[in-house]
């Protein structure tokens, strides 16, 4: 089989396009999450903070130039800083935190759909005829075996 076989097979399966569109989704779904971090989650605890800007909280490792202090990541930035990112870190947490929430939800709703779906047996085979008796049965409906001892 040749290569481009191969490949036609393994892109047409299933498995590889369920794939490709996840990848899609998620990463639509990680903006509209950055979204929430950023513009709805962040100002009110930036607000009761003291109106702290997280993604701009940094520390200069070395200074530029010119030399700080920069009022800003961004101008610390372009005057050429060095600088430890810690607010920017914190914002990508928890959107970490809520991309993961978001996921466990999906995946436990998906997991009692599919338990739902599943029938709980509320019979069991005579194991001398093999008619179907009821679980809780101690003798045979059908050939009046006692079950007890089987």
């Amino acid at each position: 089989m040749s290569i481009v076989q191969e490949f036609k097979e393994f892109a047409v399966k299933g498995n590889a396009i369920d794939l490709a569109v996840g990848v899609v989704i998620g990463a639509a779904f990680g903006k509209i999450v950055a979204s929430l971090v950023d513009d709805l989650i962040m100002p009110p605890i930036s607000m009761i903070t003291g109106k702290i800007d997280f993604s701009n909280l940094y520390l200069t490792l070395h200074a530029g130039n010119p030399a700080g202090p920069y009022s800003s990541v961004i101008e610390a930035k372009k005057a050429g800083a060095i600088t430890w990112n810690y607010g920017n870190f914190a914002n990508n947490v928890v959107i970490f935190l809520i991309v993961t929430m978001a996921v466990f939800l999906m995946v436990k709703s998906i997991n009692q759909l599919r338990r739902q779906g599943e029938a709980v047996p509320t019979t069991k085979p005579c194991p001398y005829c093999q008619s179907s008796i009821a679980l809780s049965a101690t003798r045979c409906a059908f050939c009046t075996s006692d079950l007890k001892t089987a």
